[in-house]
């Protein structure tokens, strides 16, 4: 979660990857669903010179083999930021019913929760 501040905003996402079991790809679908919903127009006023990019999002997604996920794609399907993505075991792999290939043959549901902060203010030191 967002060091040294508390979320101003957060949204969860689901993503599933049908066939292929790739847990980067269910992690993206995750983090697109819960940020394709969302607007934060006023976001902007509250950052360093109105610098989007100022924006800290932290997401952390579920999936059964966090290992296997790749960081930066997720944080690529982010506009705007400083993002961090910390994948954590969880998620489902659920037969899909095809006969794709051994070990191929199941679904990955990931679930995102994206929170959104601004930098602390810096306050210049007493004297």
């Amino acid at each position: 979660m967002i060091t040294g501040a508390s979320p101003l905003f957060l949204e969860m996402g689901l993503g599933v990857d049908l066939v292929g079991e790739d847990m980067t790809k269910a992690a993206c679908r995750a983090a697109r669903e819960a940020i394709g919903r969302t607007s934060l127009p006023g976001v902007s006023r509250l950052l360093p010179d109105g610098d989007r990019s100022q924006m800290i999002v932290d997401v952390t997604v579920a999936v059964p083999r966090p290992d296997e996920v790749n960081p930066e794609i997720v944080a690529g399907e982010f506009p705007y930021g400083t993002v961090t993505v910390t994948a954590t075991e969880g998620g489902m792999r659920l037969p899909n019913g095809t006969d794709y290939g051994p070990g191929h043959d199941h679904l990955i549901i990931a679930v995102a929760v994206v929170a959104v902060g601004v930098p602390e203010p810096t306050h210049p030191a007493s004297h």
